[in-house]
């Protein structure tokens, strides 16, 4: 199946997706500081979570919502300001949008109407756990979030232990020691490394094998987490399989 190369309409405006910081306020970069001064809007998940970043940065732009409830019908409005001339900068409550929010549909959208889409990189907590986990970076997948249903969630761990690199996990406090307990489970006492609080005063990283970092994890946890875990070793691989 052949697909039509998108064609871009240079008198439209530009929608850039802008990466902010996953904690400190000071991991931003020069350039996502100058775009977010210029650009006509910003469209953030919670705008009254990065009103606090514009206000840090004395950055004087409207704000508008775009999250999980509202990402069709915002979407549209969006790409309707974008093609009158107006810059759109859209921005995740941390991190780099698209990636384990509502970001992709807009993106996905502006694509398709020949809008022109510029990555301004930045911090991304998947990024960052992975580079202090201490396990092998050459090759990972990125997983985001497990499915909520028990059966899903299984059925998708079960596939996840035969891969032989690196896997990358988000999970909230509030179920990671559930989340924990079954991948030992199915996985087996593998390497892992429990990344919570990046950037943040409390932030930690807990390395070891999964029963030892439940153990030191605690019984309630903060903050958002990250989860690394090794790879399928050689001598757990079947082979003949």
């Amino acid at each position: 199946m052949q697909y039509a190369p998108t064609v871009i309409d240079m008198a439209t405006g530009i929608l850039y997706i802008v990466s902010t910081p996953i904690g400190n306020l000071e991991d931003i970069t020069l350039r996502a500081i100058r775009v977010l001064k210029e650009v006509g809007i910003i469209a953030a998940e919670d705008t009254r979570h990065t009103r606090k970043l514009l206000s840090r940065y004395e950055i004087h732009v409207p704000l508008t919502s775009y999250h999980d409830f509202n990402k069709y019908e915002k979407a549209e409005v969006l790409i309707a300001k974008i093609k009158e001339g107006i810059n759109v900068a859209l921005v995740s409550d941390a991190g780099t949008p698209g990636i384990s929010d509502p970001g992709y549909y807009l993106i996905k959208r502006a694509i398709e109407e020949g809008i022109r889409v510029i990555p301004i990189p930045g911090a991304t907590a998947l990024t960052a756990a992975l580079s202090v986990s201490g396990l092998p970076t050459d090759r990972f997948s990125f997983i985001g979030f497990l499915p909520k249903k028990r059966t899903a969630r299984d059925k998708t761990l079960k596939t996840l232990s035969t891969i032989e690199h690196t896997l990358i996990l988000y999970e909230s406090p509030y179920r990671v020691l559930k989340t924990l307990n079954e991948i030992r489970e199915i996985f087996g006492e593998r390497k892992i490394s429990v990344a919570r609080e990046l950037t943040k005063f409390h932030e930690e990283v807990i390395r070891g094998k999964i029963s030892d970092v439940i153990n030191n994890l605690g019984s309630h946890p903060k903050g958002e987490i990250v989860i690394i875990i090794e790879g399928k070793r050689e001598e757990e691989v079947d082979h003949e399989t």
